[in-house]
């Protein structure tokens, strides 16, 4: 099948896809690119229309891919059907309609000996996603997007992902909730705290389940969310810089965690 026109309805409804509200309407949302089509069908997504650009032809990468990808509609479509979905100003020659597959708080909670990283309003987009990859390189088991946290789905942080998104549960829900639950289950909810007593590097990460609490980086975690810690630890630093992006903090912190837990 082949479509041409920008202005045909079902390239609007594609486009519209970049707007959350579209999103959470429709359940569906928009990934472009080849690296992120193709992380996308070998995770075995719900993708529900591939287009590539008709001038370009499907890119290699994704062909061997085609045959697995059950239900999948392809279409070639004209350059600026491409722009059109395009959050980008140089879009790429391939992007993908997929359908949400929301994870439930329990793909997290019945681990044992989990490590979660759970994000409480953290806004922007390519924090979120930036932490959802160092999550993935970590090997961390999911990670938590609490109420006021940038979209999971906005293209920015899809794109800030590299694909890690497919990778691990991702799960988006009420920390109010969420929270109390691990608890009963002896998760250990650490956040950090310029009043923590140890660092990072003092604290033992390998004993049982803990959940690392990540803050906005001009407010931190939530009072609501700040009485349900079980310890506040330091993240130790030499220089005269007051905080670190939230994105860098919960690296740092996954990545001491990986190297304890060997």
């Amino acid at each position: 099948m082949e479509i041409m026109s920008p202005q045909n309805a079902r390239v609007k409804e594609w486009a519209g896809l970049l707007d959350k509200k579209h999103r959470d309407r429709s359940g569906k949302y928009i990934v472009e690119g080849v690296h992120l089509v193709q992380e996308a069908l070998m995770a075995e997504a719900d993708v529900e229309i591939l287009a590539y650009d008709i001038d370009k032809g499907m890119p290699a990468e994704l062909s061997g891919l085609l045959q697995s990808a059950q239900g999948m509609e392809t279409i070639a479509v004209s350059a600026a059907v491409i722009a059109k979905c395009s959050s980008t100003n140089t879009p790429q020659p391939v992007f993908a309609v997929i359908r949400k597959e929301r994870d439930g708080a329990e793909a997290v909670l019945d681990k044992p000996d989990s490590l979660v990283v759970v994000l409480d309003g953290v806004q922007d987009p390519g924090n979120v996603g930036t932490i959802i990859r160092s999550a993935d390189a970590a090997g961390a088991d999911g990670v938590i997007l609490g109420r006021g946290c940038a979209d999971l789905y906005n293209p920015k942080t899809i794109r800030s992902t590299m694909g890690s998104m497919f990778h691990l549960p991702v799960v988006e829900g009420d920390l109010a909730e969420i929270l109390p639950q691990a608890r009963q289950r002896g998760v250990l909810l650490v956040s950090t705290s310029l009043q923590g007593v140890d660092s990072c590097y003092s604290h033992d990460f390998r004993s049982g389940s803990q959940w690392l609490l990540i803050g906005s980086e001009g407010r931190g975690i939530s009072p609501e969310t700040a009485q349900m810690v079980d310890k506040s630890i330091i993240i130790p630093m030499k220089g005269r810089a007051e905080s670190l992006n939230a994105a860098m903090a919960a690296t740092i912190l996954l990545f001491e965690s990986m190297r304890q837990r060997g």
